[in-house]
């Protein structure tokens, strides 16, 4: 999902004028959690709310062990659904019958299965992802003021013929209010193995569109719409050392995990609305008393939206046709639904979504599936914006895009980051609750790099300061930097996405700066190396953080350097902040010159004493100090990291005079608090400071000549 369009004004508001104070206002309030306790009544316990970031790799044979290619399907195929539903787009009610088919592939009988029931999340005030709300825990949505409500509801279970009682529950102490998972007591428990199918009727409110899912006018965004199994974790599989059920609450600020499997899925709608889904149609819709039915099948994914709405213009269609050369890929179709207001956004976002399928295809692998649907939400639809889903992404509305405008730039980075949530956590699928570093942080980081790799920079400057003639470019990483709590970092990198200090966009940013570093460090061919070796170890599986590490370090061939990065970046919150504290340069004294002119010859040239001080406010990392001297020569020195110092000194004697002292002149510290002060000079510069006085002045004179003339 794309929060960083709720944090960039202030932020880059706050950059454009030089100063970091906008990071106060990313941190959100303290939140005080109860002990976590595994919440258990079958001998299968669940997953704890809030567990201490995974340190141990996954088993080698864990889901099924890696992906070969050769298999009949790309996943394994756990949990498959069979899905009739009909939309009422008056009562915005969407009825369905779902058959779902379980494998259990544990060592154990299992008795009770867990199922989500999201959209019960918006059925009150007092659920857990409205009381988060509340607390300050979450950046965007709020509850309905009158109506609008949501929920799922379940009228009928049965195993074969036999009903299943269900119950709810709450695995991560939220209030006993909270009905967004589901116990199922089965009559007919399921031996290792072997397969249930569950017969389950529902109904599922929509809720006024707010969060994700909803609906606006005409406009349904049906996403998280259906009982959705939990995923069974083994002995071995993210830091699982028994059999555990991960099935968590609808929190604020976290989003979904799920085992992969084939939907089937056939939705009815009136005659008079487009339908876009996941998947691919499977023929002509069949009309029968003005409802249309549209069935959709997709296989080896592990979700499944749609949209209906009578107001979509003809879709803007397009086949994106994979480049020769680019092994194992397939054309895609390329689908983007809108609405009349909005369609100057379709052209764009069809544009970029071409330029990513090629782009993610070269760094990882091609795009797997034939289809791809875009859906521009319509006026009042900024609720199920910017939000991705398998072959099926929202991006942003826009009615009027200036080429090199901030809309440009927005509406190209959210497509391009929605698409590429079918790499990271589409195909390669981590938990997004407890890990979302592996998924918006590595996909913020591919995003930027993308940006950069086309030579995109961002103008994102506000629209009274672009009137006023001040539109900079930045580069995109420098964008991430704007956004990101660099002085004062809480939460680890790895900390879930629902129990974290100052929220959860600081995954997005800080975790695009941690890989960007770490790429930088390795350089950008051995890291692009390592994220090769993790999708080729983990597509169609679920990794953990450890796994990440393991496969960069492996890939990359420098397991030291990775495996430091993620102890004071992932499993750690690291300060980083290095700075060129002093530097003098002064011809010896007297004295001196003297001891050294008798020393060395009545002719040699007077020496000049050149001392730079370091200062270390952070976590140590390597740092390389470059110092030039007014004959052009230049001194190249590494500050190691290994020993921890705090401060460091350097001293040279030469016949020519230090000028400066830079830190990290390869910029290989984007995490660093202050750039600017990883350099000095001996004689400080003043024409910055004198350009920038009559920048400022030239500005006042112009807005009070306005103001004069009106």
């Amino acid at each position: 999902m794309n929060l960083r369009k709720l944090m960039r004004s202030a932020a880059i508001t706050a950059m454009l004028c030089g100063g970091l104070a906008a990071q106060s206002v990313l941190l959100a309030q303290a939140v005080v959690y109860p002990i976590p306790q595994p919440y258990t009544d079958t001998g299968i316990a669940l997953a704890p709310a809030h567990a201490p970031p995974i340190r141990d790799a996954s088993a080698r044979d864990a889901w099924g062990g890696q992906r070969s290619g050769n298999e009949a399907t790309l996943s394994d195929r756990v949990a498959n659904y069979t899905i009739e539903a009909t939309l009422d787009p008056v009562r915005h009610v969407v009825t369905g019958q779902q058959t779902l088919t379980w494998r259990n592939r544990s060592q154990r009988v299992v008795r009770s299965v867990y199922l989500h029931l999201y959209l019960n999340a918006f059925a009150h005030k007092d659920s857990t992802f409205y009381t988060e709300q509340r607390r300050g825990q979450s950046m965007f949505g709020s509850e309905p003021i009158d109506d609008g409500w949501g929920y799922t509801k379940l009228h009928q279970v049965r195993q074969g013929r036999l009903d299943v009682p269900w119950s709810f529950v709450q695995p991560d102490d939220g209030p006993a209010t909270d009905q967004t998972v589901v116990k199922l007591d089965l009559p007919h428990p399921i031996e290792p193995g072997a397969s249930a199918t569950l017969d389950i009727g529902f109904t599922s409110q929509l809720p006024k569109l707010g969060t994700r899912s909803g609906y606006t006018g005409s406009f349904h965004f049906v996403a998280q719409w259906f009982p959705k199994i939990g995923v069974l974790e083994l002995p071995g599989e993210r830091g699982a050392r028994e059999e555990r059920w991960n099935a968590h609450e609808y929190h604020a600020d976290s989003e979904f995990y799920a085992d992969f499997g084939l939907y089937d899925v056939k939705l009815t709608a009136p005659k008079a609305y487009a339908v876009g889904a996941t998947g691919k149609l499977q023929g002509a819709p069949v009309e029968r008393n003005g409802m249309l039915t549209h069935h959709y099948v997709q296989g080896d994914v592990h979700d499944f939206a749609w949209t209906a709405d009578q107001r979509y213009a003809a879709p803007l269609t397009a086949t994106w046709q994979p480049p020769a050369g680019l092994h194992g890929a397939r054309p895609v179709e390329i689908r983007v639904l809108y609405t009349p207001e909005y369609a100057a956004s379709a052209a764009p976002s069809l544009q970029a979504a071409k330029e990513a399928l090629g782009w993610y295809a070269s760094l990882l692998a091609p795009y797997p599936y034939e289809t791809l649907t875009i859906v521009i939400p319509p006026h009042n639809g900024i609720g199920a914006a910017g939000m991705e889903y398998p072959t099926l992404y929202t991006a942003d509305s826009f009615t009027r895009i200036a080429p090199g405008s901030r809309q440009a730039f927005d509406l190209d980075v959210v497509n391009i980051h929605e698409f590429a949530h079918n790499y990271f956590q589409g195909i390669i699928a981590s938990n997004e609750f407890e890990e979302p570093l592996l998924d918006e942080g590595l996909n913020e980081y591919t995003n930027m790099r993308m940006q950069s790799e086309r030579g995109h920079k961002t103008r994102l400057a506000p629209a009274w300061l672009r009137w006023l003639g001040v539109n900079p470019a930045f580069d995109p990483f420098e964008t991430e930097r704007a956004d990101a709590v660099l002085a004062h970092p809480a939460d680890v990198g790895a900390a879930s996405a629902y129990a974290r200090l100052q929220g959860v966009g600081q995954v997005y940013v800080r975790g695009a700066l941690l890989f960007r570093d770490l790429e930088a460090h390795l350089g950008k061919q051995a890291f692009t190396e390592g994220l090769r070796e993790y999708y080729r170890r983990w597509r169609f599986r679920h990794p953990s953080v450890a796994d990440l590490r393991d496969a960069l370090a492996d890939g990359s061939g420098q397991r030291a350097l990775v495996e430091r990065v993620f102890e004071q970046q992932v499993y750690g919150a690291g300060r980083i902040d290095d700075s060129v504290a002093d530097m003098q340069s002064e011809l010896e004294s007297a004295l001196e010159s003297k001891l050294t002119t008798a020393a060395r010859g009545a002719h040699h040239a007077p020496q000049w004493r050149t001392e730079v001080l370091l200062r270390r406010r952070g976590v140590a990392v390597p740092q390389t100090l470059v110092v030039r001297f007014a004959d052009g020569h230049a001194e190249t020195l590494q500050w190691d990291p290994k020993h921890g110092e705090q401060w460091q000194r350097f001293v040279w004697l030469r016949p020519a005079r230090g000028l400066s002292a830079e830190l990290d002149p390869q910029r290989q510290h984007l995490l660093d608090v202050n750039k600017l002060d990883d350099s000095r000079s001996a004689t400080p510069n003043q024409a910055a400071a004198r350009r920038w006085t009559l920048e400022v002045a030239a500005a006042v004179q112009l807005v009070l000549t306005l103001i004069a003339a009106l």
